[in-house]
């Protein structure tokens, strides 16, 4: 058994009801484990054995269904490539369509305002009836053909979409105008004709028409992160890990490395979010996609192809914006019901008016016309999915990677945030803060012990040597618990945590929290130095924004109890503890949820993975290791923890938004669907209607695209 999630652009999606069947078919399809259908990204989000099943063989069901599922040859297999020929084809078949629709709209607008001038003031043009009829044929059925097809489609598997209602009402105002035209006396009024309404016909076709390109246009601004995203990738590149890559100036990085030699300046704000440029020399961890700057960097590459960061924030993000919010689910099923609900209330109307007096057929047709083009489905399906893709975008960009739905929404219910000090608080790389030298001399033989020490402290001690030349130094012996032992010249020196001789500040320090190193000989006190990994510049500036949210703070640490309070000083926590292992910190989070706080867990590490799971909301750092970012919710790429404020005021927007789009939708469907059966006193036209349903939807991916631009 092998389980893979895979995403694929899905073909014919029109509305929530469309969704709603693709999804039920995969779902019910044999070695599907879950799916997620997206109308925003066109897009279905499949979990599935293909031990059991196959792309093709899924592809096959959606198509019996009256859709199309894009996959390409290596569907199957484990790796996925986010350069795939379905995904290429999907855009380009996006393109074309997108093309036809605006094609087709500005002949639709053309011939329903010809079809309208004629037939409002043309009134003894000797032939008007034939070009009405001829004029009406070409928008009904060549403008307005993708609605009849698909409607057809859905109508074989006993299911009704957005397409159905404009399919219906437009056939039904074009058939019965032609019927009229053919049979003037059948249905005419007491000495006059029947009616004529080809221009309801055509400028229903119109006015859906504008509606569609304006949403696919909308719908196309909601997705731009995740193609900002691919467009960040590197040309083909053939170096493989441990190839040394060479880097010119203004050149895109095509791997992950190391840099070995050189020195530049790297835009990665595309990755991280940060505006400023990265200094980047030997040493320093330079990523794909990345732009390098006025220097040459030569790179030994150590991850390509898929397996780079930013390959893994594509996957990410395009698996985030296919996922689902809970609300959303309820949404589908009451959208999955919409269309034939509106179907039956559309005939209600229509014998209802039948039976009004002096009401008449054609007045009771237009009722039942005017009712299944204005009810609107769509503003239903998109008002969730837009603005989820929309929020994780913007999330994207800022350098937040969310990893679903729901942890966007979660995050603005976060009442405590619990901090790991270490490589989150702090740089992770501990300094020499003060120090007492009272031999300079000496300098050369704490270098020379040093770099035969792998002690977390030995980079601080080493930089605090400076460049003198190391002695030749012999009969070293590291004392676990206490430092290092060594012989110079007959002389017998020491590094560690302890001194025969006492130092006043030295205890001072110790006092503060501070790590304190003494370097001696058998003789005196050579040195005493003050070790502190440095808070993060942005850490306590992050923590104040939480505040501002009314979001408590908590650090735990594994260092000492005092070193946990001397960095929770710097920053204003309030509540702290060191000591912490792993099995604490999950407790720790497990009280406060006892305590009915939601919780977010920040860490970077494999120690803080326990805590980063159990949590309401993990969050890694993107520079953490990978088994933290695998199970948090959400990846900070950069080290800046304000993108932690950050995101709780996007999910809090998000929510808005959410909540404003359907109760537009709702409120809309409730409100003009008993208008437009004239239920208020007065007859919609169906022109009008058609105009109304249009703006709907475009109101509510609108409203999402505020998301982009907070």
């Amino acid at each position: 058994m092998a389980n893979i999630k895979r995403t694929f652009p899905v073909k014919g999606l029109g509305c929530a009801a469309c969704v709603a069947r693709v999804e039920n078919v995969l779902k019910s399809s044999e070695g599907v484990k879950d799916c997620s259908v997206s109308l925003a990204s066109n897009t279905a989000q499949i979990d599935y054995d293909n031990s059991v099943t196959s792309a093709a063989k899924l592809q096959k069901a959606v198509q019996d269904a009256g859709y199309d599922l894009l996959v390409d040859a290596d569907s199957d297999e484990e790796a996925e490539d986010p350069d795939s020929k379905a995904e290429e084809e999907a855009e380009q078949l996006r393109q074309q369509e997108y093309k036809k629709v605006r094609r087709d709209m500005v002949l639709a607008i053309i011939l329903a305002a010809v079809i309208f001038i004629i037939q409002m003031g043309f009134k003894d043009f000797r032939g008007r009836g034939i070009t009405l009829l001829l004029l009406a044929f070409l928008s009904v059925f060549w403008c307005g053909r993708r609605f009849h097809r698909t409607a057809f489609k859905q109508a074989r598997h006993f299911t009704a979409g957005m397409d159905t209602l404009v399919s219906v009402s437009t056939l039904i105002s074009f058939l019965f105008s032609t019927f009229n035209l053919i049979f003037p006396s059948v249905l005419a009024p007491e000495g006059g004709k029947a009616p004529l309404y080809f221009d309801s016909a055509a400028m229903i076709t119109a006015f859906i028409l504008i509606g569609r390109v304006l949403e696919e246009r909308a719908k196309y601004g909601t997705t731009a992160s995740i193609r900002k995203l691919m467009g960040l990738r590197p040309k083909k590149d053939k170096a493989k890990p441990g190839d040394l890559v060479k880097v010119k100036p203004g050149e895109r990085i095509p791997v992950d490395g190391t840099v070995k030699d050189g020195n530049s300046f790297v835009d990665e704000s595309l990755l991280t979010g940060e505006s400023i440029a990265a200094e980047k020399y030997p040493g320093q961890k330079v990523f794909a996609g990345t732009i390098n700057g006025n220097g040459v960097l030569m790179i030994v590459a150590e991850k390509t192809g898929q397996d780079t960061l930013l390959s893994g924030i594509i996957r990410m993000v395009r698996e985030a914006q296919g996922s689902k919010a809970k609300i959303q689910r309820t949404v589908d099923k009451v959208a999955a019901i919409f269309v034939p609900v509106v179907i039956v209330l559309a005939l209600i109307t229509f014998v209802y008016w039948l039976t009004v007096p002096g009401a008449g057929f054609a007045r009771a047709l237009l009722n039942m016309v005017s009712v299944l083009v204005i009810a609107c489905p769509c503003s239903l399906g998109l008002a969730t999915p837009t603005a989820i893709v929309a929020g994780i975008g913007n999330g994207a960009d800022k350098g937040i990677l969310i990893k679903n739905a729901d942890a966007l929404q979660l995050a603005r219910k976060i009442d405590s945030v619990i901090f790991d000090k270490t490589g989150t608080l702090t740089m992770g790389s501990p300094k020499v803060t003060d120090s007492i030298w009272f031999s300079q001399f000496s300098k050369g033989i704490l270098k020379a012990m040093e770099q035969n020490s792998d002690h977390p402290l030995s980079e601080a001690l080493l930089a605090e040597a400076g460049d003198e030349d190391a002695k030749p130094m012999t009969d070293f012996v590291n004392v676990p618990g206490k430092g290092l032992e060594a012989t110079y010249m007959s002389t017998r020196y020491f590094v560690g945590n302890y001194s025969a001789k006492s130092c006043p500040e030295a205890e001072q320090w110790k006092k503060e929290g501070r790590t304190v190193v003494y370097f001696s000989s058998e003789y005196d006190l050579l040195a005493v130095f003050a070790i502190e990994d440095e808070v993060r510049g942005t850490s306590a500036e992050a923590v104040t924004a939480l505040k501002e949210l009314g979001i408590e703070s908590y650090l735990l640490s594994g260092d000492s109890n005092a070193a946990a309070g001397l960095a929770a000083r710097k920053l204003g926590i309030d509540n702290f503890e060191g000591g912490a292992f792993p099995g604490d910190k999950l407790s720790f989070v497990r009280e406060l949820q006892k305590d009915k706080h939601k919780v977010a867990m920040v860490g970077d590490g494999i120690n803080d993975s326990a805590a980063l799971a159990a949590a309401d909301l993990g969050i890694a750092m993107g520079n953490g290791s990978d088994v933290a970012m695998d199970t948090a919710m959400v990846t900070i790429v950069s080290p800046d923890l304000r993108k932690i404020a950050e995101l709780v005021k996007l999910s809090k927007h998000t929510d808005r938004i959410i909540k404003e789009n359907l109760f537009w939708a709702f409120i809309y469907n409730v409100l003009m669907i008993p208008m437009a059966a004239g239920l208020f006193g007065f007859n919609l036209n169906p022109m009008i209607a058609a105009a109304c349903m249009a703006m709907s939807s475009i109101c509510v991916v609108c409203n999402s695209l505020r998301l982009r631009k907070m």
